[in-house]
């Protein structure tokens, strides 16, 4: 019998990869120095704490080394980089005051279909700014607040300066320090106690513009007894130049209170993603992350929930996809940092054709924190034999009365699975495609169903046989 070869199309990009024109009506100058970032400051009319906030996140930036622990940087060049493009338009409540091309992003995009059937309140993000957001009325009533970070300074100064950048210092990394420094636009989401918001919100960022960086902002805050689902969403066209994301989310869970944060990334492979997102956990709250990582070039990103009351709980479910000149370092990091807290990791990743999967994970157990449970599981799939998947779990346990397990299995698609599919009439080309869209299930079925499609259209693997 002869062999036959399977070849795997990447994902297929379609409407991700409409560019529009490079718009704008105001933009700094590449790269990074005190006057862009007193420019930038200036144009939106900041009060002067975040202006010297940002001069000293800059310097910051400055002193810190780049991180050499993970995939290469070498291919970004901040002197090359826009890191403030404002779009042609102002915030507006309406899709019909968004402009013709933008609007019709959003609505290849899906935004202004799913603000109709499924949510409370969107908030889209165009290059740096956000150009639209809604709440539906019965939500303002309940005292809950969804807005963009530039009206949340201005209109809610006293919580965002008590929480602003307070979980994620500046001082962290260098990007986040970066991020300090240039951030624009993102949301501000405040949940009141004992507000239980039914259906989920939704942030959605584009970027359009070549060159330029998106540096979004999102800071969250679900008080005692409340609960939110928050949904978001990224992509940005490909060209031939790299662009940065260095956003931070900054998640606020008191006690009792839930919350739930689902992403699907789709960058393009000129992207160098560098996201930092982290929550913090009030006694018996809980944070759920769903996390899609497809696009980029090289991404790092590793959600970190701190536990810091006791009986507070994690869970992260997430899923990457690594093609084609792509290094996808992904993971998630837990703190227990009181007794009773539990944790689950449930990680699944898919190479191809040469791409990188690598899930990097910590655990950290303080000596306080006994009786504390943390489950962590990490499956890979390679299509090949010139992809590559790593495993680097770190386990930091500092007390006995713990409960703790891993798991890390990596394994190929089996001959035999397709063999015995195909002797059921299904062609080689769907039974694998069924394989892969069984191991990424578990996740998809986490995710709300607009982008359960989305993923599942994203891992709609072209299959093309091939003699030889």
């Amino acid at each position: 019998m002869e062999k036959r070869k399977t070849y795997v199309e990447d994902l297929d990009r379609g409407l991700y990869d409409i560019i529009n024109e490079d718009r704008y009506s105001y933009k700094v100058s590449s790269g990074l120095t005190p006057e862009i970032v007193e420019e930038i400051s200036k144009e939106k009319n900041e009060p002067q704490w975040m202006r010297d906030f940002r001069l000293k996140s800059l310097d910051i930036y400055n002193k810190i080394e780049m991180p050499t622990w993970g995939p290469s940087l070498d291919d970004l060049d901040m002197d090359n980089i826009v890191t403030y493009v404002k779009p042609e338009t102002t915030l507006t409540g309406s899709w019909n005051e968004v402009p013709d091309d933008i609007k019709n992003t959003f609505e290849r995009l899906g935004i202004p279909q799913a603000e109709r059937e499924s949510l409370a309140g969107v908030g889209a993000q165009y290059d740096s700014e956000v150009v639209y957001h809604s709440i539906k009325e019965e939500l303002v009533q309940q005292g809950v607040i969804y807005t963009d970070m530039e009206t949340a300074i201005r209109d809610y100064e006293d919580i965002v300066k008590e929480y602003f950048m307070k979980l994620v210092p500046p001082n962290d990394h260098k990007f986040v320090a970066l991020h300090g420094a240039v951030w624009s636009g993102g949301s501000f989401v405040y949940v009141p106690e004992g507000v239980k918001v039914e259906i989920p919100l939704q942030s959605y960022f584009r970027l359009n513009s070549p060159g330029a960086g998106q540096f979004e902002h999102t800071l969250i805050i679900v008080e005692k007894g409340a609960s939110l689902h928050f949904i978001e969403g990224c992509s940005a066209p490909k060209y031939s130049v790299v662009n940065l994301h260095a956003g931070c989310v900054e998640l606020y869970v008191k006690e009792d209170g839930y919350l739930r944060y689902s992403t699907i990334e789709n960058w393009s492979k000129n992207m160098m993603n560098l996201n930092t997102k982290r929550a913090v956990v009030d006694k018996n709250g809980t944070i759920e992350w769903v996390s899609g990582s497809f696009g980029s070039k090289v991404s790092m990103l590793y959600p970190m929930s701190v536990l810091r009351g006791e009986g507070a709980k994690s869970e992260f479910t997430g899923v990457t996809f690594a093609g084609n000149g792509q290094i996808l370092d992904t993971g998630a990091k837990v703190v227990h940092a009181a007794p009773y807290t539990s944790s689950t990791i449930n990680s699944k990743s898919i190479s191809k054709s040469g791409g990188q999967a690598i899930y990097r994970g910590a655990i950290k157990v303080a000596a306080n924190a006994h009786h504390c449970k943390s489950t962590v599981s990490c499956e890979s799939l390679m299509l090949d034999d010139i992809s590559r998947s790593d495993t680097l779990p770190v386990l930091d346990i500092l007390n006995d009365e713990v409960d703790i397990g891993h798991e890390a299995k990596i394994g190929r698609i089996s001959e035999e699975a397709i063999y015995y599919l195909m002797t059921r009439g299904i062609s080689e080309e769907e039974a694998k495609a069924m394989i892969v869209r069984g191991f990424v299930e578990p996740i998809a079925k986490e995710l709300p169903l607009e982008y359960a499609v989305e993923m599942n259209n994203l891992i709609k693997l072209e299959m093309e046989g091939s003699i030889g």
